[in-house]
């Protein structure tokens, strides 16, 4: 079993401390007990708790006092508000404040065991997010990707120039070298690293089920269209998009991808409405020709920078540096 859970109870009424302190110690909860509103404060500054339930009048405080120490002291931290003057009005004070649940006195303990799981369960899952946020970006940190020829430096120096920009990224090389590492080590070092990484081999799937994946579709778009459906570039938003093959799409499925470089919106299958998007786009290619030189990493594959496009035409190569790149600009790098 793991270290119990630690629960504060603060209210100046004796009965209900007592009260609250033995049915939360009989679910296996650690409970402390504060009387006044400035005994919670001291410990709650003093030391971290899982959950918080307190009444919003105390004693020598203003309503909502509690909270709002408990806010800054701890901004993940779960509060459930308890009060017999209940009104509107404080209630939606007492959320606006960042309150988790809001009970009215007197209330039935199974209300009050319902409102703590679900905030502890919430909790659980804040802390869960930020250990695999860490572990993600541990996982895809520069020291993981393997190499440590002068090529492969090279190749990390390229990446490292590129993650903070807004660039697309074109990746060029042979299959098995590590394109998708290389991906997700360019989102998890840049300012996306918070949103999503999506990615999707478009060898794999037939261009017209593709075009739904990509885009989505609205319902009656096509047979067998039954529901609405979201695509990939709205589950990017805000994130990163990883398109890989992307030399076995036709020109038509380029031209609309150029489309979303270009404009950042996309139209669903069906649908008429423009929507706005905000992602980038990191793509590959197996294709190694190139009208110019550009380097050789390494691994086989090619690092320069290329042009606007994904398609067959985008292997224009022009000179610069990533940080001078304009937004929607891709370079390539493997």
């Amino acid at each position: 079993m793991g270290t119990p859970e630690r629960i504060l109870v603060v209210d100046d009424e004796e009965n209900m401390t007592y009260f609250l302190s033995q049915l939360l110690g009989q679910q296996g909860y650690q409970v402390e007990v504060a009387t006044d509103g400035q005994a919670a404060i001291d410990r709650i500054q003093g030391s971290i708790y899982d959950l918080v339930i307190s009444d919003i009048r105390l004693p020598g405080l203003d309503d909502m006092a509690v909270l709002k120490a408990i806010r800054e002291s701890d901004p993940l931290a779960n509060v459930i508000l308890i009060t017999a003057y209940a009104s509107v009005e404080s209630a939606v004070q007492a959320l606006r404040e960042g309150a988790y649940d809001y009970l009215i006195k007197p209330f039935r303990a199974e209300d009050v065991l319902r409102s703590v799981e679900r905030a502890l369960e919430r909790r659980r899952l804040h802390t869960e997010l930020g250990h695999l946020r860490q572990e993600v970006q541990r996982r895809y940190a520069f020291h993981n990707l393997v190499g440590k020829s002068r090529a492969m430096q090279e190749v990390y120096d390229l990446i490292r120039r590129v993650a903070p920009a807004r660039s697309a990224v074109l990746i060029r090389g042979e299959s098995g070298t590590g394109k998708e590492l290389v991906a997700r080590a360019i989102h998890y070092n840049s300012p996306r690293k918070h949103r999503r990484f999506v990615a999707i081999n478009c060898g794999a799937i037939p261009e017209p089920l593709l075009e739904s994946e990509l885009f989505g579709h609205v319902r009656g778009a096509f047979t067998g269209a039954a529901h609405f459906k979201r695509g990939l570039f709205e589950e990017a938003d805000g994130g990163t998009i990883f398109l890989d093959e992307t030399d076995t799409l036709s020109p038509a499925m380029q031209v609309k991808l150029l489309r979303v470089l270009q404009d950042h919106q996309i139209r669903r299958l069906g649908d008429t409405a423009e929507l706005p998007v905000d992602l980038r786009l990191i793509s590959f290619t197996a294709s190694t020709s190139s009208p110019s030189p550009c380097r050789r990493s390494g691994n086989g594959a090619r690092t320069s920078p290329c042009s606007p496009s994904t398609s067959s035409r985008s292997m224009r190569r022009r000179r610069g540096s990533p940080s001078g790149a304009s937004p929607g600009r891709p370079w390539s790098t493997s």
